[in-house]
């Protein structure tokens, strides 16, 4: 029998684990959990604060942190020490911090008590209701977060059927990569990796195989592949993975319309650092461009810094419609109801920001807008976090937007980056709420013909994905609806995908008009708050 696994949020984290990219220091156990002092024992339900265990570490780092420029405070500690921090922390700032198991945390070692400190409750779809619990190797997430930088071969893959065994074809693929240098586009499917049919693994070796060739852990790593470009061609192609480094926007263009007006499109692929010089960018060449609508492509998006979709839904919508509203309220657990319990200040909804905030730009520089009453934005089920806050959050000052594409992945939720020991820690902390107060969306949102079920409804129209175009391009199913949508507000049959993640089926799947499912780093999947 072939091994068929959903890729569903936790197995992707599951699945990055596997070859190095979700992983979280360890080693050995003893002892119970701390009540008082630092020789007591265990007691359930009973808390010393996080800082009295903060930087004890079983393996210490020495020299300087590149995310603060000072020294690591690490001190020696034991696996013990870095469980009461997990715990006593998770009892404090986690969101649902009262639907935790207590168990003892000298049982365990810290990889599995991390996974362990989370709500167990599922949602009304049977979903889980935090499918958002993941971990950083600590000098791999602020490389990742500041500059996009990881390991791999610059090729978005996505996994048509959700699964493995199944097809898995090209999404886009980054500038200056090993993909670009092979030739690899949007559209091309991997047959063969490493000698293994992608679509007949029947053992686990040879799943262990594929992932390892499709998600190398690190530069360097040589893999060979067969894969089918769009034309029919089938080639082998040897690839060595490197660090990539992403470019977050990309496909800034101008269509000219049939009545002369000219209508934007930006593909924004993740909330990372150097997003924010990008969008202005971006937005600097739409203004110049004279465009009276924007398409933003946000269908492989799955989020990031927080900060970052604030700016840019400014940037889109301008200071009519946004000056003095919140972009996002945050709500945190009823322990917090005035007070970030990660910063310690006083809890103020977080506005649309109107300058720059120092992630790739200067800090406190005007931001150009574009001034416009609606925006068209495609999304599909990697649409996610960050990327659905900008569509919350434009909702909730009436700034009309029109979903074409798929459900949205659902995550209203967010967190503060928690490094410890070399080991950075994401646990949900709060909700997201725009200027109207909603932020209930954990089933997505779904455009208003979007077959059941169905998140959240927006306007729009329901449209698979279509592989055999360009991003950008105008007869790309998805932004050709859009624009059709612009000239006239009707739909085509509604083909997209519907929660909770049915996806089409993969033997001889049309690329025209199919879903599938972006495995991407935990990191690029979330909402972040920097401290």
């Amino acid at each position: 029998m072939g091994r068929r696994t959903p890729l569903t949020t936790n197995r992707l984290i599951s699945l990055l684990a596997l070859v190095g990219l979700a992983a979280c220091g360890g080693g050995g156990g003893g002892g119970g959990g701390f009540t008082g002092d630092p020789g007591g024992g265990w007691t359930p339900g009973v808390f010393l604060d996080a800082s009295t265990f903060a930087a004890r570490c079983a393996a210490p780092r020495s020299g300087i942190n590149p995310a603060t420029g000072s020294p690591f405070p690490d001190v020696q500690g034991t696996t013990l020490d870095e469980n009461n921090f997990l715990r006593s922390y998770s009892d404090n700032t986690y969101l649902w911090y009262d639907e935790i198991t207590d168990r003892d945390p000298g049982l365990f070692a810290t990889p599995e008590y991390f996974d362990l400190l989370k709500t167990e409750a599922t949602t009304a779809s049977g979903q889980p209701k935090d499918k958002f619990h993941f971990t950083f190797p600590s000098d791999e997430w602020f490389q990742l977060s500041q500059s996009g930088i990881s390991a791999g071969y610059g090729a978005e893959w996505v996994f048509l059927s959700g699964v493995l065994p199944g097809e898995v074809v090209v999404a886009f693929t980054e500038p200056n990569s090993p993909a670009t240098a092979n030739g690899l586009a949007r559209g091309a499917e991997v047959l063969f990796a490493d000698g293994v049919e992608l679509i007949n693994l029947n053992t686990q070796a040879a799943f262990d195989t594929v992932i390892a060739a499709l998600f190398p852990s690190q530069a360097d790593e040589t893999h060979d592949f067969t894969v089918r470009d769009l034309g029919g061609t089938q080639r082998n192609v040897s690839m060595t993975s490197a660090n990539v480094t992403s470019t977050p926007v990309q496909n800034v263009v101008g269509i000219p319309t049939p009545t002369g007006a000219v209508v934007g499109y930006v593909h924004f692929n993740a909330h990372i650092a150097t997003a924010e010089s990008g969008l202005i960018t971006a937005v600097n060449d739409l203004l110049a461009m004279g465009i009276s609508d924007l398409v933003v492509d946000l269908r492989y998006n799955g989020g990031g810094f927080l900060d970052i979709a604030s700016e840019f839904a400014y940037m889109i919508a301008g200071a009519g419609p946004t000056a003095g509203q919140i972009f996002e309220n945050l709500v945190f657990n009823d322990k917090h109801p005035t007070t970030n319990p990660v910063t310690g200040v006083a809890l103020s909804p977080t506005p649309f920001h109107t300058t720059t905030q120092n992630f790739s730009a200067p800090p406190g520089q005007p931001l150009p807008t574009l001034d416009l009453p609606r925006v068209f934005v495609l999304t599909g089920p990697n649409t996610c976090s960050a990327s659905e806050s900008i569509m919350n959050s434009l909702e909730g000052v009436d700034v009309e937007v029109i979903q074409i594409g798929s459900t949205t992945c659902g995550k209203p939720y967010g967190f503060f980056a928690t490094d410890n020991c070399g080991t950075t820690y994401f646990t949900i902390q709060f909700k997201g709420e725009n200027n109207k107060g909603f932020g209930d969306y954990t089933d997505g949102f779904s455009a208003t013909n979007q077959t059941d079920p169905k998140g959240t409804v927006v306007p729009g129209c329901s449209v698979a994905d279509d592989f055999t175009h360009a991003l950008g391009d105008p007869a790309e199913r998805r932004l050709a609806a859009a624009l059709a949508y612009r000239e006239n507000p009707t739909c085509p049959a509604p083909s997209g995908l519907a929660p909770p993640g049915v996806f089409k089926t993969s033997a001889g799947s049309d690329l025209s008009a199919v879903d599938g499912y972006a495995p991407k780093s935990a990191w690029h999947q979330n909402r972040i708050i920097r401290r």
